[in-house]
Order: C-alpha cells, then structure tokens, then sequence
C-alpha cells in the first residue's frame, strides 16, 4: 500500500487569534535551520520507522503541505523541499500534491515553483469572503484577492482549489455568512471544507471570549446555536449545488475528495515531518496492529532534536479507531468488514452503543452499513465515545487522537486534559 506524506512548515505572516496549532509568526533566520532538519528527517525516515517497530514504503501516492503557511518561504526554500522528497521517495502516477496557502502569497516565483514539481492540488485558507469577518482574526486577504488568486491558479492550470470556510467567526450573521457561501459557489471549485470555531482557551480569541473581554472582537463571536445552524445551512446549500459532504466537513464535487485526507479516515499508512506531526504505519511486530509516532510541538524542542513520542495500536485500539475515524465519512462503516477483519465477538460488543445512538437518533444503519445522522453529525462527539468504553479496551491516549490527522488550519484541537474536546465537524490534527 502506499504512503501518504505530510510536510508541517509552521510558519505564519500573522498568527489568527483563534489558532491554538505550533504555526506562529517566526524570525526568517530560523527558516534555513528548519528546512536543513527536515530534509534530513525525510532521508533518514525508513530506518527511523523500522526501529520504531513500524513498515514502510518509500512508494506515495499523496503529499500534503501544511502550515501555517507553506507559501511564506522563499520560492527556492520550498523547491528544495519539493526536490528532497523526490530524492527520497518514489512518487506512483498521479500523486495528488496539495499546498496550503493564505491567498496573497502566490508570487509568481511561487506559483513556477507549484507547476514545475507537479503541485495538482491547492488549499486556500479563506475562512471567510466578508473582508471584515475576516480581519476580525488577523487574516490578512480580501476577497478581491482570493478571487484573483483563484483566476491566477486555473490560468496556470491547477483547477484542483479547495477553500476553507470558518462558521462562527466575530461579527458572523446567517446573511454574511450566506454571502461567503455564494461567493465560494459561484467560483465553482470542487472541494469547500467548513469548520465551526471552538472558542479554545489555549488561543488568544479564546482566552479572552473565557476571561469576558473585549479584545480580538470576542463579545461578537456568534453562540454555539448559531454555528450549528450555519453549519447545517452550508451543508444543505453546497449538497443543492452538488457539492455533496464526504466527511464531516469536507464537500466535494465527485471525484475531487482528498485523497491524503482520506488516508487518515480510512487508517492507511502515511509519514509526517516538520513541527507537531504524525505517522501512523502498520506494525512489523507481532500482536500489533499499528503503531503512531510524533514528533514536537514546539518549534524550539524540534530543533533542539527532541525525540519522536511513539504510540503503540492493539487491535482492540484499531477497531476503536476504525469506528470512530470511518463514521466521520458519509459512506460510513460497514460491520461485516470490521468483523471480517476483527471478528464478529469484537465488532458486537459495541452493540448496546450503537442501539443507543439509534435511539436517539445519531446514527442510522442500514443492513450492514453504520452512519451519522445530519444530527449525529452536530454531535458526533457524543458518539464516538460509545466506541471508547467497551471493557477490556484501552481508550487512545491524547497523542494517539491527536495524531490521526494533520489538516492544517484548522480552529480545534483536542484539549490536553482529555481524549476528546468536541470531534464535531473537524479533521482530527
């Protein structure tokens, strides 16, 4: 099988008062050091994995560049970057290779740059089309900008564009964020992911919403009522539209979904590098299913050379896993396979929990087929924890949840004191 690669360039032209990731506003002078140990972590990955106890393939079949912003560097830093995983690693036929950029960073020495190493795939950090919602958090775009930088990308022929959108930001109103809908569908790219803000003590918007203060325009940021429902509303705008949810946040035209980020949904193998990334990769060892490695989450203690915090999976883990991972897919998951794979005893001891959310109408199944309701999706927290306390299976520790995904930009993650904050509409980081 082939592997997934994510690359983590933390850093940022402004850091977004709800942003609580690694991704900060850095010294360019750090930059060359950065890249330096990165480049050596990708020549050295193999052994290092096999050591860890985990196999892999130097074959992908996915790259994702994510950030802060991958865009900030200079156009040769991120070519050489591009160049050192082409060094290392063999890339099948029509590897999907995604940046993330903040529009207004796609110089033309960038864009020559995105087009010479076969970059297929690009993500564009909006959050929102009203120009005032989005200063509110430090963005620093227009929409002009986003909409010429859409014109330049499909000129160059990437037409490949997702947009991030954020529902609950300062001064949001279901009208404006209606207008920032229209906009993304009248620009007709085939991928839109939206994500409702999580007032996170651990970001600067978020510790002042907490502490009932003024900055960072914290008294405008909408209750959780209304997220929820701008939420439900681009769902049913964009499905309208045929731009049909694959995930709980992600949207897409067939044929366009995330390859890479279905790699994280789906448990297959993938390496990543840089400043608070994740590996997952199947286990050499026996009596293993899996095992998941990261490195630090701080820019200081990567440089410094701070040692990978590796998780082991048991099977019982991976069931877990592959219930709560795969129910944020639309498809589902399908029981017959779980049981196929990790036999029918394990997959029916989730049987009373699966009844339950039945019941109260988070989940639906159909013959084999388990899937979140529209209402399960808003509350999709509450059922993934049903899958997290069958006796005899060890809830995953933070790091392990932390780890299933690495989605950049992204205003969530989970809270340090517990296994989960709220998995709501959200790729796991």
């Amino acid at each position: 099988m082939s592997t997934g690669l994510y690359l983590s360039v933390p850093f940022c032209r402004t850091k977004c008062t709800y942003c609580n990731f690694a991704s900060d506003v850095f010294s360019r002078a750090v930059f060359d050091r950065y890249l330096n140990r990165v480049c050596h972590d990708l020549h050295t990955m193999p052994e290092t994995a096999r050591d860890l106890g985990g196999q892999v393939s130097r074959g992908l079949d996915s790259i994702y560049f994510g950030g802060g912003t991958p865009t900030v560097l200079e156009s040769q830093q991120l070519r050489g970057l591009l160049r050192a995983i082409g060094e290392n690693y063999k890339l099948s036929p029509g590897t999907e290779i995604t940046v993330e950029c903040a529009p207004g960073t796609l110089a033309p020495a960038m864009l020559d740059v995105l087009l010479d190493y076969g970059v297929n795939r690009i993500s564009l950090g909006v959050q929102s089309f009203v120009d005032r919602e989005a200063a509110a958090v430090g963005r620093l775009h227009t929409r002009l900008r986003v909409l010429e930088d859409v014109a330049r990308l499909r000129a160059a022929g990437i037409g490949n564009i997702n947009l991030d959108l954020i529902a609950g930001l300062p001064y949001q109103t279901t009208e404006s964020w209606l207008e920032s809908l229209e906009v993304a569908m009248d620009l007709g790219v085939p991928h839109i992911s939206v994500y409702m803000l999580e007032v996170d003590a651990q970001s600067r918007l978020g510790r002042e919403r907490i502490a009932g203060g003024t900055r960072y325009h914290a008294r405008f940021v909408p209750d959780d009522d209304l997220t929820a429902d701008l939420y439900l509303r681009a769902s049913e705008r964009f499905e309208a539209a045929g731009i049909l949810p694959y995930e709980i946040s992600n949207f897409a035209t067939p044929g366009f979904e995330s390859r890479h980020n279905l790699k994280y949904w789906t448990r297959q193998p993938y390496l990543g590098f840089g400043v608070d990334a994740h590996s997952m990769l199947p286990a050499g060892e026996d009596g293993i299913e899996s095992i998941r490695f990261s490195t630090a989450d701080s820019l200081e203690s990567f440089l410094a050379g701070a040692p990978l915090r590796r998780t082991v999976v048991s099977r019982q883990g991976a069931l877990e896993e592959s219930y709560f991972l795969g129910l944020r897919l639309t498809r589902g998951v399908d029981l017959q396979e779980l049981a196929a794979k990790f036999g029918s005893d394990q997959v029916d001891a989730f049987r009373q929990g699966i009844a339950e959310c039945v019941r109260e109408g988070l989940l639906e199944q159909e013959a084999s087929v388990l899937r979140l309701t529209p209402r399960g999706r808003l509350l999709s927290n509450e059922v993934f924890q049903q899958f997290l306390s069958v006796p005899g299976g060890a809830a995953p520790t933070r790091e392990t949840v932390r780890s299933v995904g690495e989605p950049q930009g992204i205003p969530r993650k989970p809270a340090p004191e517990g296994v989960f904050r709220d998995y709501s509409c959200f790729p796991l980081r």
